[in-house]
C-alpha cells in the first residue's frame, strides 16, 4: 500500500492532522523543511487546502506541530532505550546515545525540525511542553544513565553527553563526516565515540 493511500485512509478515520504531519516528514526528507508548504502537504494527504487550514493556520504552525512531534518521539525513544538496557543488563548510556544518533539518521527531517527556531512558533504551548519533555530527560542524568545530583539543572557531564551525540548526529546528516558510508558504519563510529566518552563523564 502506498504512503499516500495510507494517509487517505487515516484521514477518513479522522486523523487528518496526523496525516499532514506525515506529509511534512515525506516532503522535508526529500526536499528540506524550507520546501514544505501547507498546500503541498494537503495534496500529499489527498485533501483540499481548506481542510488542511482548518487544522493548521499556516506553514509555521504546521512545522511547529511537526517539531513538537519530533521532540516527543525522541524523548520517548531515549527513555525506552534506557529502560530496555537496564532490564537487559547492557550499557544504558551507550544505548541512549546510540538511540539519539540513530533517530537523526533514520528521521533527519524530525531531527532538523526540533530546534528550527526561524521556522516555528517557539512559544507554542504544545511545542514548549515537548521541548521541556526532552530537556527533562537529558538533564535527568542523560535519561537516567549518568549520576545526577540536580535534575532541575544540567551538569557538566550531561551537557557534554548531549553536545557529543547531537554534534555527531549533525555532522553525520548535514556535515562532512562519513558521508559515503553505510548506516552500520556510522553507528559503529558513534558507538566508538561513546565508549571513549564514558569514563570521562561517569
Amino acid at each position: 500500500m502506498s504512503g499516500k493511500t495510507e494517509r487517505k485512509r487515516s484521514y477518513h478515520h479522522g486523523n487528518l492532522a496526523a496525516s499532514l504531519l506525515d506529509a511534512v516528514d515525506e516532503l522535508a526528507s526529500q526536499f528540506g523543511l524550507e520546501a514544505v508548504t501547507l498546500r503541498g502537504c494537503a495534496k500529499l494527504a489527498g485533501v483540499s487546502p481548506s481542510s488542511a487550514f482548518r487544522h493548521y493556520a499556516d506553514k509555521r504552525a504546521l512545522i511547529t506541530a511537526f517539531a513538537a512531534r519530533a521532540l516527543s518521539k525522541l524523548a520517548d525513544l531515549m527513555l525506552s532505550s534506557a529502560e530496555r538496557a537496564h532490564l537487559e543488563g547492557s550499557n544504558p548510556f551507550l544505548a541512549v546515545g546510540l538511540a539519539y544518533i540513530e533517530f537523526a539518521l533514520d528521521k533527519p527531517a524530525f531531527f532538523r525540525a526540533m530546534w528550527y527556531e526561524e521556522g516555528i512558533y517557539s512559544n507554542d504551548p504544545v511545542y514548549i511542553e515537548a521541548a521541556d519533555k526532552l530537556r527533562n530527560h537529558l538533564r535527568s542524568g542523560f535519561a537516567n544513565t549518568l549520576p545526577d545530583d540536580d535534575s532541575a539543572a544540567f551538569s557538566s557531564q550531561e551537557l557534554l553527553a548531549w553536545s557529543a551525540v547531537h554534534g555527531l548526529a549533525s555532522l553525520l546528516i548535514d556535515g562532512p563526516v562519513a558521508r559515503q558510508q553505510e548506516k552500520a558504519e556510522k553507528m559503529q563510529m558513534a558507538a566508538d565515540m561513546l565508549k571513549v566518552m564514558k569514563p570521562a563523564i561517569s
